[in-house]
């Protein structure tokens, strides 16, 4: 595929599309890095340096792809964290004047805007505007179960919960959801669950829950979805893929004990997903 990937940048370590080009690349496919930012570092460290930059600058670089005459080419549109809503504006332009060039590009949107146990982190307004006017527009989605709970507007702690809020979210418009990080009642105690559904029903898989949450995993978990379920057609094999590699890199940061996901060290289980988990159909 051809994927344009709108998304932060850092010199140090893998976040945004400092996570997500890589993996896709190893995939095979060809990458169009559009950067939001470009800092020394995540922000997680709570000190970087490097700029911000502007709404209209990243429109600029997505116009001269299109000056090239290639923009309308593109295969997918991948986005994460969108600080500003003239940002996720730019973007959402982006995604129209892709799709009316290619109706069969997809855009996919990670909607990044908090976690259990940190509550939301970004920008009053954003959550809001990520709800109403991005992810209605998106085709697949990656939320935590946190931020699912957000965008159906209901706090679920079963499974059965958890799908209906996802059904909740499907009907505002898109047809794949992912979501991470998913804890209810009938996951055993050292674990956790990833759950894929679309139009082709529900499935689940159960991981051991490390002891680590690094910045970029969701990223990077965003960025194989996308890839697996546009070249499978199978949201069951596409979730396997994903969260075999992504489970491969954690386990790799964990051992080598690093602030910072392991993406290189991990590549072999990027390029080539290790049958380490099976999804189960949930319905």
């Amino acid at each position: 595929m051809k994927i344009l990937s709108i998304q932060s940048s850092v010199a140090y370590g893998h976040v945004g599309n400092s996570a997500a080009v890589f993996p896709l690349q190893r995939l095979g496919h060809e990458v169009w890095p559009v950067l939001t930012v470009h800092f020394s570092n995540h922000t997680g460290y709570g000190a970087w340096r490097g700029p911000l930059l502007a709404p209209a600058d990243v429109a600029e670089v997505i116009e001269g792809i299109a000056d090239r005459g290639v923009l309308g080419t593109a295969d997918a549109v991948l986005s994460g964290y969108q600080g500003d809503p003239a940002m996720g504006a730019v973007i959402l332009d982006a995604v129209d004047r892709i799709r009316a060039a290619n109706p069969d590009a997809v855009y996919c949107c990670d909607p990044v805007m908090g976690d259990t146990g940190r509550g939301m982190f970004v920008r009053p307004g954003i959550p809001e505007y990520l709800r109403d006017v991005v992810v209605p527009r998106a085709d697949i989605i990656t939320p935590n179960h946190f931020e699912l709970d957000f965008l159906a507007g209901r706090t679920t702690t079963t499974l059965t919960e958890v799908l209906d809020a996802v059904d909740v979210v499907r009907a505002t418009g898109p047809r794949d959801v992912l979501v991470t990080s998913v804890l209810h009642g009938d996951v055993p105690d050292g674990s956790l669950e990833v759950v894929a559904v679309s139009d082709g029903g529900a499935w689940a898989v159960t991981t051991p829950l490390l002891p680590i949450s690094p910045n970029g995993g969701g990223d990077v978990t965003a960025a194989l979805y996308l890839a697996h379920l546009r070249t499978t057609g199978s949201p069951a094999t596409a979730l396997e893929r994903t969260i075999a590699s992504v489970f491969t890199v954690l386990e790799r940061t964990l051992a080598a004990g690093t602030r910072e996901i392991q993406l290189v060290a991990a590549q072999d289980a990027i390029a080539d997903p290790p049958a380490r988990f099976t999804a189960r159909k949930l319905r």
